[in-house]
């Protein structure tokens, strides 16, 4: 191990998998170490059930109802991907999409007024859908049809709205849109709020490794060490967990893992889905999130269903605040509950290079880690992460496809 790296990265959530693949793509020399035996950090897949019953300190074993614990694969923070998303793009650069094969959720649900009701995805379902009545069905089929018309580059699509100086509210406005649709629009529309990845191109991985120290000489990181020996390093990736002292908590996330035996009531009985709880719905600052996951997915034994439920935490009753969405999935047959601190980095990492990811959020999709994906990457290389300039990079070094 007593060698030199360009990169080391420390943790194998999906953040620091995602950047040592790409920083193994653009040519890098990258060690990968984890002091846990298994892939995934925080973001860990747990199985068989035993362990996840174990891990959150539930007394003896799963019920035989559960069926065999080998049948469950539980995330312990499972999110989707966007259709179109960032993390799509990005697993298609790396090349890791030759693993994946990839399965459409059922629906996206919305809570109003103690009730979950379908978003409308097309035309058809949004004239058929019963969360607006008949004159604002005609403005909200106005409305998308203009937001799909919309394109930056060609102003006759703006219908006199500058986009630079427009806010959200006033296009509701102007299509007369009631708070009821903003919400759902907003919330639930537009969503505001694997392992071997570099190893593909020559990273090298190392798990169950405990990392005993950081090494910094005049403020810069210079290597690692790990069971007396010191890997040498130019800069380092990790999650918060190794450096503690450079992380400071700006929050916390709850986080309800629920096993049902049935699924959720005014879902049309579907396999996958995920429901929004928009904070207005229930007097809230930030939303509640559902994402539902099922046997049809190979994660869950037959006839089962895995249901999480997320949000930030804004009291110090954080269970009472998840109510609502228990609620909706109501008989629950075992909870396993996690508060997770939300940890930053309190510096940039230029001084030190060492770059450290922000813990996983609440929300149900993977655009907030994208997001602090390109940050670090624009925080390591000094430019921005573009994915055409990256294929080029790709090719010169790996030829083409």
């Amino acid at each position: 191990m007593n060698e030199e790296y360009d990169v080391i990265v420390l943790g194998t959530g999906l953040t620091e998998c995602i950047l040592s693949g790409i920083m193994s793509v653009n040519g890098k020399k990258v060690l990968h170490m984890d002091r846990n035996p298994y892939y995934g950090g925080e973001s860990a897949s747990i199985t068989p059930l035993e362990d996840l019953y174990k891990r959150f300190k539930i007394p003896g074993s799963p019920p035989e109802s559960m069926g065999r614990g080998r049948d469950w694969n539980v995330d312990l923070i499972p999110k989707f991907l966007m259709a179109n998303g960032q993390l799509v793009k990005m697993l298609l650069y790396t090349e890791v999409t030759r693993y994946l094969d990839f399965k459409v959720t059922e629906g996206s649900f919305v809570y109003k007024g103690g009730k979950i009701y379908k978003v409308p995805s097309t035309e058809a379902e949004a004239l058929a859908s019963s969360l607006m009545g008949l004159f604002e069905k005609r403005r909200f089929r106005k409305f998308l049809v203009y937001v799909a018309n919309f394109d930056e580059k060609d102003p006759r699509t703006f219908e006199g709205i500058d986009p630079k100086k427009t806010t959200m509210r006033d296009v509701y406005k102007k299509f007369d849109l009631g708070q009821d649709v903003i919400d759902f629009t907003g919330h639930a529309l537009a969503l505001y709020r694997t392992d071997e990845l570099s190893a593909i191109y020559g990273g090298t991985y190392m798990l169950n490794k405990p990392i005993e120290e950081i090494i910094v000489q005049n403020g810069k990181v210079i290597g690692v060490k790990s069971e007396g020996e010191i890997a040498r390093c130019k800069q380092l990736i990790c999650d918060p967990s190794y450096v503690k002292d450079r992380v400071e908590k700006v929050g916390q996330v709850i986080r309800v893992i629920c096993i049902l035996s049935h699924p959720i009531k005014n879902t049309n009985d579907a396999n996958s889905c995920q429901i929004i709880i928009p904070q207005n719905q229930v007097n809230r600052k930030s939303d509640i999130y559902v994402c539902m996951i099922s046997f049809a997915h190979n994660v869950a034994a037959q006839g089962k269903y895995i249901a999480i439920v997320s949000t930030t935490v804004e009291t110090k009753e954080p269970e009472k605040e998840i109510r609502p969405a228990l609620e909706l999935l109501e008989p629950i047959e075992q909870k396993f509950v996690s508060i997770s601190d939300l940890l930053v980095p309190k510096d940039l990492g230029t001084e030190s290079q060492i770059f450290i990811s922000r813990t996983y959020d609440a929300t149900t999709h993977f655009e907030t880690t994208c997001d602090d994906i390109k940050n670090i990457y624009k925080r390591m290389t000094g430019s921005e992460f573009d994915f055409e300039e990256m294929k080029r990079k790709k090719n010169d070094i790996y030829g083409e496809d």
